[in-house]
Parts: C-alpha cells; sequence; structure tokens
C-alpha cells in the first residue's frame, strides 16, 4: 500500500467523525467506540485504487484480528470487504498502533468458532446473519494477519 496516498474515509457522517477522532487522537479517542473495541482499516478501492478507510468493530483470535462483514445485515456484502477481496493487503490502525496485515475470508471450518468469538462481542450480529440469510446472503467474517509494524511517528 501507498502509505503517503490521501486515504478517503467512510462518506458516512457519523463514520467519518468517528474516523476522524480516532486518527486526531491516535486512538485515546475512538478506539473504545459505546463499550466496543474499534480498529481502522484501509483497503484499495477496487475500481478506483484509491485508499479507503472505514472503523469497524473488531475481536482477537491469539495474534489475528477480527471484523465482520455485516453491513447491518444488508443484502449485499460492504464495500470494503469487496475491496478486500480484490487487495487482500491491508493497513490497520488499532489505537496508535497501525500495521500492514493481509487478510482472508474464514473458511466454514473455523467460523463458528470465530463467530462465537465475534457474538460475544458483539450480539447483533447474530440478528445481522439471520437478515442477511432471508435474502440469501452468508456474513463473511475476515481474518487479518499481523504483517509489520510501522513507527507510531507515522501515525
Amino acid at each position: 500500500m501507498k502509505s503517503n496516498s490521501k486515504v478517503f474515509d467512510s462518506p458516512i457522517g457519523w463514520v467519518r467523525s468517528h474516523i476522524n477522532d480516532y486518527v486526531a487522537t491516535k486512538g485515546k479517542k475512538g478506539h473504545n467506540w459505546q463499550g466496543l473495541p474499534t480498529l481502522l482499516l484501509t483497503t484499495v478501492g477496487r475500481k478506483s485504487g484509491k485508499l479507503r478507510r472505514t472503523a469497524l468493530i473488531y475481536g482477537r483470535d491469539g495474534n489475528d484480528y477480527l471484523v465482520v462483514a455485516s453491513n447491518g445485515g444488508a443484502i449485499h456484502h460492504p464495500e470494503w470487504y469487496l475491496n478486500l477481496v480484490k487487495t487482500p493487503a491491508v493497513e490497520v490502525q488499532v489505537g496508535a498502533d497501525k500495521f500492514t496485515a493481509q487478510t482472508r475470508t474464514a473458511p466454514v471450518a473455523e467460523k463458528s468458532r470465530l463467530w462465537q468469538l465475534m457474538t460475544n462481542i458483539f450480539a447483533q450480529y447474530d440478528d445481522y446473519q439471520i437478515k442477511a440469510s432471508e435474502a440469501g446472503r452468508d456474513i463473511p467474517l475476515v481474518i487479518l494477519k499481523h504483517i509489520e509494524n510501522k513507527s507510531k511517528a507515522e501515525v
């Protein structure tokens, strides 16, 4: 990823505000959002090639980070998920830490265990899956494998 390229934040107002607070305070404001742990995920736009950033609830499985592509149970996957399917290398910020990660969608064999970890953090994911299932969509759970640290001065 081109770390010096302009990053475009979510166009959704409250998400963009959350991201701005998170970045400005190096995660002191925003990492804990309404009692939930959040990270910032930057993907490469699959059509535009631009860097796209959003804030997501996350969980942990050992050294890996987990995020759910719920899109509130909508019939379509969120844009950030479609972006990382095309380009699985992403940038992640957790608090003040920034690092590169390689992403993969959890296969069925892993998903049920990881899904339980995520619903322990945010129980609404089960409701979102029911809603998405009615439209024929299975919500992906994404594993972010930490690749390298960036210096905190770059944050």
